[in-house]
């Protein structure tokens, strides 16, 4: 493909160009990728309903643009490289040719299985081959997939299940993480209590944990696969889409308390992460590119599988975490197949940081070109570490900047070619026109200002609304600000005009790099049985970024450590794990207006530590409320 910008000057061509005529732009880089039929419109939109479309009336499929069209030149270059959870297992690897064979197969057992083009399909499976086959199969017979991510719980899977009316679930006996086994089947069945509209259940057997078989419903994977192959194990041909039928929706968290699914659809999301991917990372043919995610996230689905798959990239997937068997997993990772781009969390970074440098000493890094850095702004001491520990000093990161909603990166430095400066996102990509506004609506022009981020023209790869509620979406991203989409970020603009996001300026924390809105994980913690009312806020945390600071007021009679158990509890089995508040503390009261809006402005200055900058409290109900749970947090520190 030959839409990589290679130097300084053809970025600034490319963006100029972008703008000043984007149909043209957007139109020449959908010409690389395979279509069934052409276009009549590159772009239809307005920011009012919101009512996007890309390249309507194109027709085409995805998997043909990430599997078939690379066989004949490249059919035995490695598509996907397996590292398991426990090195002592063997990885594997599926070249083009093979991913394409296995894909078509389980396309025709989701067939088999009565799906059918338009029904969506639940996955809730390890970091294991079978999730990117298991998507690409989906994605081959026009079938809609929710990939939920293995940390969720019981409660959280059904949640999303009955939004989406899911028909079928794909899962696994268990998976690993770490030392830990997940019993992902028997968390599946305590979810379908409560679904009536899956009809069939397929288990990949990975961790060989006891689980039960419900007769009609539930099936194992091993077993359709070879109902396929006595059939002679016929192609799957790739049923041919529209540019905007829905390719897969993601929920993510909002400042509600009920998950948002984020509807991503076919061809827009496709040119987008395609380009997206060649140009941040400048992917040159034979380099191994490690994104460290999981796929249950918006970034295993664009930079895992999508994006590297559309440019035939040899993409490694990793099961475990990064401190197991010991800190110095990754580095092996990196050691073992000579990984050139290596695409991770600020969280992952700092908790490594933590370990010292003796888990790098001794490991050939020698291989690594380029880094990435993705789910939060990373900062500048974490920066500076993995650029010289990590990557000797020589190899660029590029620090992007981008949300589930966005489908893929919308401002990142290109490694080489534009600049960096620790801790920004630095320039917009072609494409992209972010502008700073203020509380009045009104756009900060010029340099060295500060604003909430918002986007005044759509990409091909924004979302196009939110499952069966288009009225949300247009609530939540197109009504704050006229025209324009709202990412829901603060910004700052240098005097040199780069972009470094300053964080939240919704109800939405970024725990690890993970969007959880404090409204979900207030339902969850008011529906213990002691718990009166609750506010959630962000702090400031060492390895996770923010930290989660719970205010809780409970009954009188309770035991303080009995009920923090408990309320953990009660977090890990309605979200998750991911969720569970890092401090609880339990007040009388909460500083409340008179019209008994929480002031969550002031808790969030207390949980900070920062009490000479409460500002007005004599607005509240009760100022005294405040002094008792300075008291409290004072406390808590010593």
């Amino acid at each position: 493909m030959n839409f990589q910008i290679n130097s300084f000057e053809e970025y600034q061509d490319a963006y100029k160009k972008s703008v000043e005529n984007p149909e043209q732009f957007w139109g020449e880089i959908a010409d690389h990728f395979f279509w069934k039929r052409k276009w009549n419109n590159v772009l239809n939109w307005n920011f009012t309903e919101p009512n996007i479309k890309w390249f309507e009336g194109g027709k085409l499929n995805i998997t043909e643009n990430c599997l078939d069209r690379h066989i004949y030149q490249n059919g035995d270059t490695p598509a996907i490289i397996w590292e398991p959870n426990d090195p002592t297992e063997a990885h594997r690897i599926l070249t083009y040719k093979q991913l394409l064979a296995k894909v078509e197969q389980f396309a025709n057992v989701l067939k088999n299985n009565n799906v059918r083009k338009g029904d969506r399909v639940c996955i809730y499976l390890p970091m294991v081959p079978e999730l990117v086959i298991a998507i690409l199969a989906c994605a081959r017979i026009g079938a809609i997939h929710s990939v939920v991510f293995g940390g969720f719980s019981a409660q959280s899977i059904a949640d999303r299940i009955n939004d989406a009316e899911c028909k079928l679930v794909i899962t696994a006996d268990g998976g690993f993480r770490g030392p830990k086994v997940l019993e992902l089947k028997s968390i599946v069945d305590d979810a379908l209590m409560q679904c009536k509209s899956v009809e069939k259940v397929i288990v990949l057997t990975r961790s060989r944990t006891p689980v039960s078989m419900i007769k009609g419903r539930d099936v194992w994977w091993e077993d359709e696969i070879k109902k396929v192959e006595t059939q002679d194990n016929p192609p799957c041909p790739a049923e041919e889409m529209d540019s905007e039928d829905p390719l897969f929706v993601l929920y993510t968290s909002g400042s509600t308390g009920k998950p948002k699914g984020v509807v991503h659809t076919t061809a827009g999301y496709m040119v987008y992460t395609g380009y997206t991917f060649s140009n941040v990372f400048q992917y040159q043919p034979g380099e191994v590119y490690f994104c460290t995610a999981d796929i249950g996230w918006i970034t295993g689905h664009s930079y895992i599988v999508y994006g590297p798959l559309s440019q035939g990239a040899t993409s490694l997937m990793f099961e475990g975490v990064p401190t197991y068997p010991d800190a110095g997993r990754f580095w092996d990772i990196v050691e073992k197949y000579k990984v050139n781009i290596l695409y991770t969390a600020p969280t992952a970074i700092r908790s490594l940081m933590a370990f010292g440098d003796s888990f790098i000493e001794g490991k050939d890094l020698s291989s690594l070109k380029k880094l990435g850095s993705v789910g939060e702004p990373i900062n500048k001491e974490a920066w500076e570490w993995y650029h010289e520990k990590i990557g000797r000093g020589k190899a660029p990161i590029t620090d992007t900047w981008w949300q589930t909603e966005n489908g893929g990166i919308l401002i990142a430095p290109l490694p080489g070619i534009t600049p960096t400066i620790p801790s920004y996102a630095m320039l917009p990509l072609p494409g992209v026109q972010p502008c700073l506004m203020d509380e009045n609506g009104n756009e900060l022009e010029g340099n060295d200002v500060s604003g909430n981020l918002c986007i005044k023209f759509p990409w091909p790869g924004m979302l196009r609304t939110t499952w069966g509620d288009h009225e949300r979406c247009r609530q939540t991203y197109f009504t704050a600000y006229k025209n324009m989409y709202f990412t829901g970020d603060g910004c700052y603009r240098s005097p040199e005009g780069y972009y470094r996001i300053t964080g939240r300026v919704d109800d939405v924390l970024n725990v690890s790099g993970h969007r959880i809105g404090t409204a979900e994980l207030e339902n969850a913690i008011n529906m213990h049985s002691d718990v009166v009312e609750s506010a959630i806020v962000g702090y400031p945390h060492p390895v996770k970024g923010q930290g989660i600071y719970a205010y809780v007021i409970a009954n009188h009679h309770i035991d303080a450590e009995g009920t923090r158990k408990d309320i953990l509890q009660t977090v890990t089995r309605l979200i998750g794990a991911i969720a569970k508040p890092d401090i609880i503390q339990f007040v009388t009261d909460l500083p409340k207006t008179r019209s008994g809006k929480i002031m969550r402005r002031i808790l969030r200055k207390i949980a900070e530590g920062e009490l000479s900058s409460l500002g007005d409290t004599t607005t509240l109900q009760d100022p005294t409320v405040v002094e008792k749970i300075i008291e409290g947090a004072e406390k808590l520190r010593k």
